[in-house]
Order: structure tokens, then sequence, then C-alpha cells
């Protein structure tokens, strides 16, 4: 399922900002976003909130951003949005007034009429595939032309394609744990689950598998084609992965992060590249498996795990300590901030992860 970068959300708060006249702090589900008062936001207005990665086209709507966050992905210009820290307060993402749908034919629910009369008169007519349903929790990444940011990619990790990403593997992407707010509050209460945490690694996401007798190499949203200079591949060779999944005797994925020299700068000064593993994923039975078939399955074929942080780990109380809770060093060079945590229920059924604001203030420049 392809990211929601912008959704129709409600704020829960606003909060004063310390030494602020011009600016306030809205809060939507676990989200902080610096907004200036003149606004006047009100608690409880449904508005579009735009996560940190999105990246916004060249709109005159957008135009006030120019100076803060204009950038080129490859030869698309836009506005991207990353996390920033205004008067000691960090604020991640963008909130729009829902306005910004006037001249889009719309639906909308009985309580945001009553909120927003003027909406009503501001349809236009276009065909109904294009109407879109101004309620909570709609995504409207596609409607506004927002795309994920995504840096650009060293020449040894684009490789030659062979597909997308195979629709019998799951991708490797976890949600973020500000976007769970209603969910994270309820797990926090609830003893059935029990909770591991591993370090999330600064690398590049590798999926390797074994299916029907094939054996494929995966980055995170395509499949490759062998080639001699191509990081994925010679790692996969590297570490026997073909043979030792045939071992096995089953239909199966592993998953990983891989790190190391040409990566991400190489943040854990690693010689040469290789992969640690945080998931194995039976295809067959489109199971997750949990972290002692993990373990035991990186033993026995002579695989390594990414750090495991805490095997029986109980859940902060909010959000905030969750996120202070991400912040750490790296178990693979203390000299170094970790890029955050993924946390997993025993079982694999359940997972998400908190990156470290120190580390998106530091590296999202």
């Amino acid at each position: 399922m392809e990211r929601k970068l912008a959704t129709i959300r409600r704020i829960k708060e606003i909060l004063p900002i310390e030494g602020a006249d011009r600016i306030e702090l809205v809060v939507v589900d676990g989200w902080k976003v610096v907004v200036a008062k003149d606004v006047q936001h009100k608690v409880g207005d449904l508005v579009v909130y735009c996560e940190i990665d999105s990246f916004l086209p060249i709109r005159e709507e957008f135009e006030f951003l120019r100076k803060s966050s204009y950038k080129k992905m490859r030869d698309q210009e836009g506005f991207r949005l990353r996390t920033a820290k205004m008067k000691g307060q960090i604020s991640q993402g963008l909130i729009l007034p829902i306005s910004v749908f006037e001249g889009y034919e719309y639906r909308v629910s009985k309580n945001l009429l009553n909120g927003n009369p003027a909406l009503e008169s501001s349809r236009t007519v276009v065909s109904p595939a294009d109407m879109i349903e101004l309620v909570e929790g709609t995504d409207v990444t596609e409607a506004l032309g927002i795309v994920k940011y995504e840096p650009p990619i060293p020449a040894n990790l684009v490789g030659k394609v062979k597909g997308l990403f195979p629709t019998f593997l799951v991708k490797t992407d976890e949600e973020r744990v500000q976007n769970i707010a209603v969910e994270y509050s309820a797990l926090c209460f609830q003893s059935k689950h029990q909770f591991y945490v591993t370090e999330k690694l600064d690398g590049s996401s590798a999926t390797f598998y074994l299916n029907n007798g094939v054996f494929g190499v995966c980055s995170r949203n395509l499949e490759l084609l062998e080639t001699e200079d191509n990081s994925f591949w010679k790692v996969a060779r590297e570490l026997k992965l073909e043979e030792n999944l045939r071992a096995l005797g089953k239909n199966i994925c592993l998953q990983g992060e891989l790190i190391g020299e040409g990566i991400q700068g190489n943040p854990y000064g690693i010689k040469g590249q290789t992969v640690r593993f945080f998931s194995v994923y039976e295809i067959d039975t489109r199971i997750r498996l949990g972290i002692k078939e993990l373990g035991d399955i990186c033993f026995m074929i002579g695989l390594q795990t990414v750090p495991i942080l805490e095997s029986n780990f109980l859940l902060p109380v909010t959000i905030e300590e969750m996120l202070q809770y991400a912040e750490g060093k790296s178990a693979l060079n203390l000299n170094t901030e970790r890029e955050g945590v993924v946390v997993r229920s025993l079982d694999g059924t359940i997972s998400f992860k908190a990156i470290s604001n120190k580390f998106l203030l530091k590296h999202e420049q």
C-alpha cells in the first residue's frame, strides 16, 4: 500500500509556544506542527495534513514554501517537507486549510459544511471520477499532486530492473508511530501482546526470496536483474543467500537493511557491504514469522540480524515518550545517532517505527 502523505485530519490540540507571539503548535494525531497564529485554526477543525517526506508540486497555493523548502528531485521541481525546529519547538509536516480544495468537486460531511459554509458555494462541475470526499481520514495525496521525496540513488543501488516488487511478497515499510495515535493508546493498555525492539538502520531496504524454485533480489520498490556492479546482488552472492534459502526447503523471503560503504554515507564505518536482517516471511502461508524464528534461521545459515535492543519491551504510555526512546547512539557505532527503532510484537502481527527527531534534524538537510 502506498504511503498516505496527505490526509484529512482533525485538530486535536492547539498549544502555545513559549516566547512566540506569531506562531503556535497544532497537534493532529501524534504529529506536532508549528503554524502561524493569524490562520486562526480551532480545535476540532478538519485540515489537510502533509507528512514529512512529502514533495509538493509547483503550484500557486504552495509558493509560500519556496524560501524554506524548494528542491529539485531529478528533473522535477517542488517543495520538500522535512523536520524543522522553530523557537525550540520541533515541527513536522504542513497543515493546510480545507479551502485548498476550492475548485475541486467534492462531497462533504454535514459537520464539515457546518464548520466551513463557504465550501458549499465553491464547487465546480467535473467528472464523478474526480470527486473527493472531504471527511476525516481521506487520502488526498494524489489529488494534490504530492509524491514522496526520494534522494538521489547511488548507481550501485539502482541496477537493472526486472519488474515491480513481487505481489506475493510484502514491503518492509512500517507505519510511523505518530500515525497510529488511537491504536497506540489501546496497545499500551493491552496485556495480550509482548513486544521487542530493534534498531532501525540507516541503509537501503533489501529483500531476498525463493519462490517455486526461483531466487530473486529486490530493492524497496523493484525486483532487480543480476549485474556485476549491483550491490544487492553482490551481497546476495557473498552471503550465499540463494544456496541457503534453498537449503530451508520452502518458499521463503528474508528482508533486511543493506549497509556499508557507498550507502547513506556509511554511518556505521563498515568495511565493504552487508545486510542485517529484520524479517522472515513465509510466502505460502503469507505469515511474517516472529523474532525467535528469525533468530533461528539467521543462526542456522550464518546471517546477522539487526541489533535487538530489548526482547521484552513495555510500551511507553505516550507517543512523546516513545519518540524520546527512539533517540540514542547506534549499537553498530557509538559515535553516530541511530535513525530510530522498530517495535514488533513477538508473534510478528503488530509493528511500527519511531524515528529519532535528533537524527531527522541532523540528516534531513
